[in-house]
């Protein structure tokens, strides 16, 4: 099993990101340092040290979306109706009232729903993990950090 499980459009996205980090943001770094350079002493130069603190950033997105991108999996969304990765499931803590739901998006880290309501949910997250391969109108039981919680799960969205 891979280490980072994305689903299309997130590794999509992805790829797309480091493509464009890897040239035009290269270039365009590479472009202020010499700017920068150019103004003479960069001890006390502010926009060299920007400039390289801004290529530094970049860096460490590019190795971080390489090692997303070098052991990922692309996975495909549950069937209807059903928790797995890449869907959108609304629950509903026991006892609290209908207005209170939760939106939580199954998955990595790195996606990004554009709903604000919808938070991301580790698939190993222990509600994460109960929740998987559960059903709309299931209630599900887990084990949280301050005693065991039941969710009722009110809706499934495939998350595109």
């Amino acid at each position: 099993m891979a280490a980072h499980q994305f689903s299309p459009a997130t590794h999509q996205r992805l790829v797309a990101e480091h493509r464009d980090l890897t040239t035009r943001g290269r270039i365009e770094v590479a472009e202020k340092i010499e700017r920068a350079r150019e103004m003479g002493d960069l001890k006390e130069n502010g926009d060299y040290h920007a400039a390289k603190d801004e290529q530094g950033h970049m860096e460490g997105r590019i190795r971080q979306l390489e090692a997303f991108l070098e052991d990922a999996e692309i996975v495909q969304s549950a069937a209807d109706g059903v928790v797995g990765l890449g869907t959108i499931v609304t629950v509903l803590y026991d006892g609290d009232h209908e207005d209170n739901a939760e939106m939580f998006l199954i998955g990595h880290v790195e996606e990004r729903p554009s709903d604000p309501r919808v938070s991301i949910m580790s698939p190993s997250s222990p509600l994460g993990s109960a929740l998987l391969g559960a059903a709309r109108g299931l209630e599900v039981t887990y084990e949280a950090p301050n005693g065991k919680l039941t969710v009722r799960i009110i809706e499934t969205e495939i998350y595109s």
